[in-house]
């Protein structure tokens, strides 16, 4: 069948030798060869009626009147009604529908001129006129059917080309999201260790207990970061359903008291009362003031102090976060960070934005966003 389907001159082909084969004895029983030539010119036409479907039920409409005018080839059984009958279909189904109207008309006139001028024979003019009706009917019913599931598939393939592309979609900002927080996890945790490094490094010789108990911070410091770690990568595993744990509004105070643990001071004032917004606005506050306060500790040079504002009101909120440390500018990473551009994404995602940069009226360095939680968003 797949074979067939590939090749429909093959099947064509057949077609023509099963319809010549069947009507063939009662026709030319006692014809001669001119006869029988005739005979096989009526059906060769049908081996490309697929290709050249109108053209081909001309030549056989042509060659079957031909053919019993010119030598007398003799109506018997159902030639030459089959082969006509098989190009009418064939002009139905494959050609176009206005190519149909001279093929009635030159069917339908003759019939009616032997109905008129040989007496009325209702019988005849009947049956020619049914079998027409029934052809081209059946022609263009098998033409609209083969249409509308050409469509239908059509129209999976494309429901399954939008599928594959929103599932890249939503990987390429799954990737991008866990790129986001693996960036703020590295930069915070290493910013941390660095300044409980340094400050162990300044302390050695004359605290020792001090000195121990800064690495000891860093110990826990990297601990804690190799475990979030290990929890953003353990969603690339197969099988993860992305909802591993996050943090949060309440996790805002222990990433406060690991930056004061590196050496920076820091006040926190909390205006309003949260609302119930979800999980997803807890992040993107907690990664703000996440990625504000590893800044500081970063550039704003030792003895600095910062202060972090976080301001609720009905339907948003504002974080702002200032130091009063001599701010150097950070080289930009090799293809680009994921810092202060990670803060706008993650609030623009919230209908909002960040302001970052210099202090008015002073030393220091200010960020300062806003957050909407009522007009939707992750």
């Amino acid at each position: 069948m797949d074979t067939l389907r590939r090749h429909p001159r093959w099947a064509d082909a057949g077609l023509a030798a099963l319809l010549a084969a069947f009507t063939g004895p009662a026709t030319l029983a006692g014809a001669g060869v001119a006869a029988g030539l005739w005979f096989a010119a009526v059906h060769l036409p049908l081996v490309w009626r697929r290709r050249w479907p109108v053209a081909v039920f001309w030549a056989v409409y042509a060659l079957a009147i031909l053919s019993a005018l010119v030598v007398g080839v003799r109506v018997e059984g159902l030639y030459p009604e089959l082969p006509v009958a098989v190009a009418v279909y064939t002009a139905a189904r494959y050609g176009r529908r206005r190519q149909l109207v001279p093929i009635v008309v030159a069917i339908e006139v003759p019939a009616l001129a032997v109905f008129l001028l040989d007496g009325p024979h209702w019988t005849a003019l009947g049956f020619v006129s049914a079998v027409l009706a029934t052809t081209v009917l059946l022609g263009i019913v098998v033409s609209t059917r083969q249409a509308y599931l050409a469509e239908l598939e059509e129209r999976a393939r494309r429901l399954e080309r939008e599928r594959d592309q929103q599932a890249q979609l939503a990987a390429a900002a799954e990737r991008a999201r866990i790129a986001r927080d693996m960036h703020d996890i590295v930069a915070h945790s290493l910013a941390v260790m660095v300044a409980l490094a340094d400050g162990a490094a300044l302390t050695a010789t004359a605290s020792p207990e001090r000195a121990a108990d800064a690495m000891g911070k860093v110990s826990a410091t990297g601990r804690q970061a190799l475990g979030e770690m290990r929890r953003v990568l353990g969603l690339l595993r197969d099988g993860a359903d992305g909802r591993a744990p996050q943090p949060g509004l309440a996790d805002v105070d222990a990433l406060v008291e690991q930056v004061r643990a590196a050496g920076v001071r820091v006040a926190v004032t909390v205006e309003g009362v949260p609302g119930d917004w979800g999980p997803g606005a807890g992040v993107a506050v907690y990664r703000i003031v996440q990625e504000a306060l590893t800044n500081t500790l970063k550039h704003a040079g030792p003895d600095a102090s910062a202060h972090v504002l976080l301001r609720f009101r009905d339907g948003g909120a504002e974080v702002e976060v200032t130091d009063d440390g001599a701010h150097r500018p950070a080289a930009a990473p090799a293809g680009g960070g994921h810092g202060v551009p990670g803060m706008i994404e993650r609030a623009a995602a919230y209908g909002g934005g960040v302001e970052a940069g210099p202090r008015t009226g002073g030393p220091g360095w200010r960020v300062r966003a806003r957050l909407r939680f009522d007009g939707g968003g992750p």
